[in-house]
C-alpha cells in the first residue's frame, strides 16, 4: 500500500475512533459530523472523503463489529448445539463481553435504527447471517415459532438485557449472575431442559 493509501486508511481509522468517543459522550443522535472531525483533529471535508454520511460511518462500524463477531465464532469453547446449556452460556457470555467492549456503538446502532427506517432495514440485512448462525444452533430443539423466530428471541433478549444492564448496572445482580440468569432463561425458553 502506498503512502497516500496508508494516510487515507489512517484517517478513516481516526474518524471511526473519534466517532465512537463522541457517541459515548453525547449519543449518536446528538453527535454532529463536526464533533467527530474535531475529535479526530481533522477538517470536516476529510469526513466526506471517507463517508457520505454519519449513517454510512455507523454502517462501517457495524461491518467491523460483524467481522469481529465472526472471528469469535472460531474461539475455543464455541459449541453449536443449544440443547446443551453450556453452548447457550458460551454465546451469552461472549455476547455480553462484546457488548461491554462496544456499548457506545451498540447504543448508536439502536438509536439510529429507531429514527431511520432505511438504516434499520440495512442493519437487519447486515445482521441476517448472524441470525441464521444462531438459528442453526437450534437444530434439534423446537423453539416457539421455529428456528428463525427463536434466534430472533435469543438475540433481541440478549441485546435488550445488555443495553438495560449497562445503562444502569445492578450491583445486586452482577455480570456473572446476569449471564447465568440469561442463560437459564434462554436455554429453557428455547426448549432446553431446565438444569
Amino acid at each position: 500500500m502506498g503512502t497516500r493509501a496508508q494516510q487515507a486508511a489512517q484517517t478513516e481509522l481516526e474518524l471511526k475512533a473519534a466517532a465512537i468517543r463522541v457517541f459515548e459522550r453525547v449519543g449518536y443522535l446528538n453527535a454532529k459530523i463536526t464533533d467527530i472531525t474535531a475529535e479526530a483533529g481533522r477538517a470536516t471535508g476529510s469526513f466526506y472523503k471517507h463517508f457520505p454520511s454519519k449513517e454510512k460511518l455507523l454502517e462501517a462500524l457495524l461491518a467491523g463489529l460483524l467481522a469481529e463477531g465472526d472471528a469469535s465464532a472460531e474461539l475455543a469453547g464455541h459449541l453449536d448445539d443449544f440443547r446443551d446449556r453450556a453452548a447457550v452460556r458460551w454465546h451469552v457470555a461472549v455476547y455480553w463481553a462484546f457488548y461491554r467492549d462496544h456499548r457506545a456503538v451498540m447504543s448508536a446502532l439502536q438509536q439510529a435504527a429507531t429514527v431511520d427506517e432505511e438504516f434499520a432495514r440495512r442493519s437487519r440485512e447486515m445482521l441476517e447471517p448472524d441470525l441464521r448462525h444462531i438459528a442453526d444452533h437450534l437444530a434439534g430443539l423446537r423453539p416457539p415459532g421455529g428456528p428463525l423466530v427463536g434466534a430472533s428471541f435469543f438475540t433481541a433478549t440478549l441485546s435488550s438485557v445488555a443495553a438495560a444492564w449497562f445503562a444502569d448496572p445492578d450491583p445486586a445482580a452482577g455480570e456473572t449472575e446476569t449471564i447465568e440468569a440469561l442463560t437459564t432463561f434462554l436455554h429453557t425458553g428455547l426448549g432446553g431442559q431446565n438444569p
